[in-house]
Protein backbone atom coordinates (compact mmCIF):
# COMPACT_ATOMS: atom_id res chain seq x y z
CA UNK A 1 0.00 0.00 0.00
CA UNK A 2 2.82 2.42 0.71
CA UNK A 3 4.27 2.00 -2.79
CA UNK A 4 0.95 3.14 -4.28
CA UNK A 5 0.98 6.18 -2.02
CA UNK A 6 4.50 7.11 -3.13
CA UNK A 7 3.54 6.74 -6.76
CA UNK A 8 0.49 8.96 -6.29
CA UNK A 9 2.53 11.63 -4.51
CA UNK A 10 4.97 11.78 -7.45
CA UNK A 11 2.25 12.24 -10.03
CA UNK A 12 1.69 15.74 -11.30
CA UNK A 13 -1.88 17.01 -11.25
CA UNK A 14 -3.60 16.76 -14.60
CA UNK A 15 -3.83 19.99 -16.55
CA UNK A 16 -7.18 21.76 -16.79
CA UNK A 17 -8.47 22.41 -20.30
CA UNK A 18 -11.04 24.98 -21.39
CA UNK A 19 -12.27 26.30 -24.74
CA UNK A 20 -13.65 29.82 -25.12
CA UNK A 21 -15.31 31.21 -28.24
CA UNK A 22 -14.06 34.68 -29.20
CA UNK A 23 -16.63 36.42 -31.40
CA UNK A 24 -14.45 39.44 -32.16
CA UNK A 25 -11.39 41.49 -31.19
CA UNK A 26 -13.18 42.93 -28.14
CA UNK A 27 -13.82 39.40 -26.84
CA UNK A 28 -10.12 38.60 -27.25
CA UNK A 29 -9.21 41.75 -25.31
CA UNK A 30 -11.70 40.80 -22.57
CA UNK A 31 -10.15 37.34 -22.29
CA UNK A 32 -6.73 38.95 -21.77
CA UNK A 33 -8.17 41.20 -19.05
CA UNK A 34 -9.87 38.24 -17.36
CA UNK A 35 -6.63 36.25 -17.37
CA UNK A 36 -4.78 39.21 -15.84
CA UNK A 37 -6.91 38.87 -12.70
CA UNK A 38 -5.19 35.53 -12.02
CA UNK A 39 -1.57 36.16 -13.08
CA UNK A 40 1.09 35.73 -10.41
CA UNK A 41 4.85 36.22 -10.26
CA UNK A 42 6.86 33.30 -11.60
CA UNK A 43 4.12 32.23 -13.99
CA UNK A 44 4.30 31.87 -17.76
CA UNK A 45 1.49 32.53 -20.22
CA UNK A 46 2.21 31.00 -23.62
CA UNK A 47 0.33 32.29 -26.68
CA UNK A 48 0.25 30.16 -29.83
CA UNK A 49 -1.60 30.45 -33.12
CA UNK A 50 -1.09 31.41 -36.73
CA UNK A 51 -0.26 34.96 -37.79
CA UNK A 52 -3.27 37.25 -37.33
CA UNK A 53 -5.09 35.03 -34.82
CA UNK A 54 -5.07 37.66 -32.04
CA UNK A 55 -2.06 36.82 -29.88
CA UNK A 56 -0.98 40.46 -29.66
CA UNK A 57 -4.56 41.59 -29.01
CA UNK A 58 -4.89 39.13 -26.13
CA UNK A 59 -1.47 40.20 -24.78
CA UNK A 60 -2.46 43.89 -24.99
CA UNK A 61 -5.68 43.23 -23.02
CA UNK A 62 -3.77 41.33 -20.35
CA UNK A 63 -0.96 43.89 -20.01
CA UNK A 64 -3.33 46.86 -19.87
CA UNK A 65 -5.34 45.14 -17.13
CA UNK A 66 -2.12 44.60 -15.13
CA UNK A 67 -0.76 48.12 -15.66
CA UNK A 68 -3.12 50.88 -16.81
CA UNK A 69 -5.83 51.03 -19.51
CA UNK A 70 -3.92 53.49 -21.70
CA UNK A 71 -0.58 51.64 -21.56
CA UNK A 72 1.22 51.67 -24.91
CA UNK A 73 1.64 47.98 -25.75
CA UNK A 74 3.45 47.55 -29.06
CA UNK A 75 4.11 44.07 -30.42
CA UNK A 76 7.68 43.10 -29.48
CA UNK A 77 8.25 41.36 -32.82
CA UNK A 78 11.39 43.36 -33.57
CA UNK A 79 12.59 44.17 -30.04
CA UNK A 80 11.85 40.57 -28.89
CA UNK A 81 10.83 41.78 -25.40
CA UNK A 82 8.99 44.63 -23.69
CA UNK A 83 8.90 45.07 -19.90
CA UNK A 84 5.93 46.50 -17.96
CA UNK A 85 5.65 47.54 -14.32
CA UNK A 86 2.45 46.02 -13.05
CA UNK A 87 1.22 43.85 -10.25
CA UNK A 88 3.05 41.60 -10.93
CA UNK A 89 5.59 43.04 -13.37
CA UNK A 90 5.27 41.34 -16.76
CA UNK A 91 7.74 40.79 -19.58
CA UNK A 92 6.18 40.33 -23.02
CA UNK A 93 8.31 38.20 -25.36
CA UNK A 94 7.70 37.60 -29.07
CA UNK A 95 9.87 34.72 -30.24
CA UNK A 96 8.74 34.75 -33.88
CA UNK A 97 12.14 35.94 -35.15
CA UNK A 98 14.12 33.63 -32.87
CA UNK A 99 16.18 31.20 -34.93
CA UNK A 100 17.70 29.00 -32.24
CA UNK A 101 16.31 28.07 -28.80
CA UNK A 102 19.76 28.80 -27.33
CA UNK A 103 19.12 32.51 -28.01
CA UNK A 104 16.63 32.44 -25.10
CA UNK A 105 19.50 32.88 -22.65
CA UNK A 106 20.52 36.12 -24.39
CA UNK A 107 17.12 37.81 -24.18
CA UNK A 108 16.57 37.29 -20.45
CA UNK A 109 13.47 35.08 -20.48
CA UNK A 110 14.42 33.04 -17.41
CA UNK A 111 15.56 36.12 -15.47
CA UNK A 112 12.23 37.81 -16.19
CA UNK A 113 10.46 34.93 -14.41
CA UNK A 114 12.49 35.71 -11.29
CA UNK A 115 11.00 39.23 -11.19
CA UNK A 116 7.43 38.69 -12.34
CA UNK A 117 5.35 36.93 -14.96
CA UNK A 118 6.20 36.30 -18.60
CA UNK A 119 3.91 36.42 -21.60
CA UNK A 120 5.40 34.53 -24.56
CA UNK A 121 4.15 34.67 -28.13
CA UNK A 122 5.37 31.81 -30.35
CA UNK A 123 6.47 29.51 -27.45
CA UNK A 124 7.07 26.67 -29.92
CA UNK A 125 10.36 28.49 -30.72
CA UNK A 126 11.56 27.45 -27.24
CA UNK A 127 12.24 23.97 -28.61
CA UNK A 128 11.33 20.58 -27.23
CA UNK A 129 10.54 20.78 -23.53
CA UNK A 130 11.19 24.54 -23.45
CA UNK A 131 7.73 25.55 -22.32
CA UNK A 132 7.72 22.98 -19.52
CA UNK A 133 11.11 24.23 -18.31
CA UNK A 134 9.87 27.81 -17.96
CA UNK A 135 7.51 27.32 -15.06
CA UNK A 136 5.39 24.54 -13.54
CA UNK A 137 2.66 27.20 -13.20
CA UNK A 138 1.84 28.06 -16.78
CA UNK A 139 -1.08 28.65 -19.06
CA UNK A 140 -0.96 27.69 -22.73
CA UNK A 141 -3.41 29.55 -24.98
CA UNK A 142 -3.84 28.46 -28.58
CA UNK A 143 -5.91 30.76 -30.79
CA UNK A 144 -7.64 29.07 -33.74
CA UNK A 145 -10.31 29.72 -36.34
CA UNK A 146 -13.72 28.43 -35.28
CA UNK A 147 -17.18 28.38 -36.91
CA UNK A 148 -18.22 31.26 -34.64
CA UNK A 149 -15.07 33.30 -35.29
CA UNK A 150 -12.11 32.34 -33.18
CA UNK A 151 -11.58 29.97 -30.33
CA UNK A 152 -9.11 30.08 -27.47
CA UNK A 153 -8.01 26.65 -26.30
CA UNK A 154 -6.59 27.08 -22.77
CA UNK A 155 -4.52 24.47 -20.93
CA UNK A 156 -3.59 25.24 -17.33
CA UNK A 157 -0.68 23.53 -15.58
CA UNK A 158 0.21 23.75 -11.89
CA UNK A 159 -1.54 26.69 -10.23
CA UNK A 160 -3.22 27.55 -13.54
CA UNK A 161 -5.21 24.29 -13.48
CA UNK A 162 -7.20 25.68 -10.53
CA UNK A 163 -7.26 29.22 -11.87
CA UNK A 164 -8.95 28.11 -15.09
CA UNK A 165 -11.84 26.74 -13.07
CA UNK A 166 -12.30 30.22 -11.52
CA UNK A 167 -11.96 32.16 -14.78
CA UNK A 168 -14.99 34.28 -15.71
CA UNK A 169 -15.05 35.75 -19.20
Amino acid sequence: MSSGYCLASRMRPLPEVRDITLADEAATTRLGAALAQHVGAGEALLLSGDLGMGKSTLARGLIRALTRPDEDVPSPTFTLVQFYEGAPPVAHFDLYRLEDPEEIEEIGLYEALDHGAVLVEWPERLGTGGAEALSPDRLSVTLEVDRAGRRAHLTGHGAWAGKLKELHV
